[in-house]
C-alpha cells in the first residue's frame, strides 16, 4: 500500500511543482502527500541532532493525549441528555450514553475540521506556503471548549476568525502571539455569550438548541462554578455544590454541566502525563498554572469574610477541578508558540496564568471562568517574559566571568 501511495504521489508531483500546470494547488498536494506518507527529504552530509519526533508525529501525540477527554465528553454529553429526559442514571449504560454524545460531538467536531481547514488551505494556496499540521490540533481544541448544543454556523465562523485572526494576520504558524483555539473562543463567546456562556441550561435532548433553567431545572442546573458565584454572600461555596449533588469527586471525573471537553480534571491529568512523559509539554508551565492557581486561592480563602461572594470561600484546590483550568493547563497553557520558551519563563507564564485564572474567577463573579482570558493575556506577555529572564540570566553569566577573570 505504502508502495502504491509513494509511485501515486511521485506520479502527479511534476503537476504541482514550480512550473507545473497546477503549481498554485502545490500546497494541497504536498498537504496530502504528508498527511498519507512520512517526509521524503533527507540531509545528505552528517546529521548533527537526531530525534524521531517530526511535526506530524508530534501532532498526533497531542490527538491521543485528547483522546482520554473527547472520550469522556462524549459519555457526559449522552449520559446528561438522557437524564434531561427523565431516564434513572442507573439505567443509563456507558456505552449508550457515549453513543448518544458522539451523535451530537462529532458534528461540531467535522465543522471545525471542515471551515477551519478550508480557511487554512486558502492562506496556503495564496502566500504559497506548505499545509502545517498544527491546525489538526487548533481544529480540535476548539470545538472541545463549546457547549454541545452550539449552532454550526458558529462553529464554522470561531474555527476561521481563530485561523485568520489569531494566526495568519501574524505571519502564519510559528508567528502568532495567540493561541488560535483560544482566540476562536474568545470570539464566540464574546459574540454569542449566551450560547457559551453557561448561564442557561444545555440542553442535549435534541428538542432545542437554547432553553431556559427554568423549562429544565428537574433535569440539571448551570455549570458548578456558576451556581458558587450565584450564591448570596457569607453562603458555603461547598455546600452551594453539595447541594446541586456535587462532590470533589465528581468534579474531578468530569460527570457535571460544561464545554464538551473541558468537564473532566481526571482525562487532562492523563493528557498531561502523556504529554510530559513523551516531552512534548512542559511540566514547568503546568507546574506555574497549579502554584498560581493555589496560591492565590489561599490568599482568597485567608481574606474571606461573610459580606463576600461564596466565590472568596471556594477551597483552592476545588479550583483545579472546575471549569476549564485542568484542560488549558495541558493543552492550551501548553502551546510551543503562544507560550514562554525559556525554563524559567515557562514557569513564570503558567504561574501568572494560574494567578490571572483566579482573579478572574474570583473577583469577577460576573465571568465564572478565567482561563481563557488568563491564557490568552499571558500570551501578550510571553515575550516579554523570556526578555527578561534571557537578559538577567545575560547579566549573571556577565558577572560571573568577570570575577573568574579577576
Amino acid at each position: 500500500m505504502k508502495a502504491f501511495l509513494q509511485r501515486t504521489f511521485d506520479g502527479l508531483r511534476p503537476n504541482f511543482e514550480k512550473g507545473g500546470k497546477l503549481e498554485w494547488a502545490w500546497p494541497m498536494f504536498e498537504g496530502a502527500e504528508t498527511f498519507a506518507l512520512t517526509p521524503g527529504e533527507k540531509t545528505e552530509k552528517g546529521v548533527h541532532v537526531r530525534d524521531p519526533m517530526d511535526m506530524k508525529r508530534l501532532m498526533i501525540f497531542v490527538l491521543y493525549a485528547l483522546a482520554p477527554a473527547i472520550l469522556v465528553g462524549m459519555w457526559n454529553v449522552g449520559h446528561r441528555g438522557y437524564l434531561y429526559e427523565g431516564v434513572p442514571a442507573a439505567q443509563i449504560s456507558v456505552l449508550d450514553a457515549f453513543l448518544r454524545g458522539a451523535w451530537h460531538m462529532l458534528p461540531i467536531i467535522i465543522t471545525s475540521y471542515t471551515a477551519g481547514g478550508i480557511a487554512e488551505l486558502v492562506f496556503c494556496v495564496v502566500r504559497k506556503h506548505e499545509i502545517n499540521e498544527g491546525f489538526l490540533v487548533t481544529a480540535m481544541l476548539f470545538p472541545l471548549t463549546l457547549p454541545p448544543t452550539i449552532p454550526l454556523w458558529m462553529v464554522a465562523m470561531g474555527a476561521v476568525f481563530g485561523v485568520i485572526i489569531g494566526k495568519e494576520v501574524f505571519g502564519g504558524v510559528g508567528y502568532n502571539i495567540l493561541n488560535p483555539a483560544l482566540t476562536a473562543r474568545a470570539f464566540v463567546f464574546f459574540t454569542y455569550p449566551a450560547f457559551i456562556s453557561g448561564a442557561g441550561i444545555w440542553d442535549v435532548a435534541g428538542k432545542t438548541a437554547f432553553v431556559s433553567a427554568a423549562a429544565t431545572d428537574a433535569y440539571t442546573g448551570a455549570t458548578p462554578l456558576l451556581s458558587v458565584a450565584s450564591g448570596q454572600p457569607g453562603e458555603s461555596a461547598v455546600d452551594l455544590l453539595a447541594a446541586e449533588g456535587w462532590t470533589f469527586v465528581d468534579l474531578a471525573l468530569g460527570a457535571i454541566p460544561g464545554s464538551m471537553g473541558e468537564v473532566s480534571a481526571v482525562a487532562a491529568l492523563l493528557g498531561a502525563l502523556f504529554l510530559v512523559g513523551t516531552g512534548i509539554a512542559s511540566w514547568r508551565t503546568m507546574l506555574g498554572c497549579v502554584v498560581g492557581l493555589l496560591g492565590t486561592g489561599a490568599i482568597f480563602n485567608a481574606v474571606a469574610t461573610p459580606e463576600m461572594s461564596p466565590l472568596f470561600n471556594l477551597p483552592a484546590h476545588y479550583h483545579l477541578v472546575m471549569g476549564g483550568f485542568a484542560f488549558g493547563t495541558v493543552f492550551m497553557a501548553t502551546d510551543p508558540v503562544s507560550s514562554a520558551t525559556t525554563k524559567l519563563g515557562r514557569f513564570l507564564f503558567g504561574l501568572g496564568v494560574g494567578v490571572m485564572c483566579a482573579l478572574v474567577r474570583v473577583v469577577n463573579p460576573a465571568y465564572p471562568e478565567g482561563m481563557m482570558l488568563a491564557i490568552l493575556f499571558m500570551n501578550v506577555f510571553a515575550p516579554l517574559i523570556d526578555y527578561y529572564v534571557v537578559q538577567a540570566s545575560t547579566r549573571n553569566r556577565a558577572a560571573r566571568l568577570a570575577v573568574a577573570a579577576a
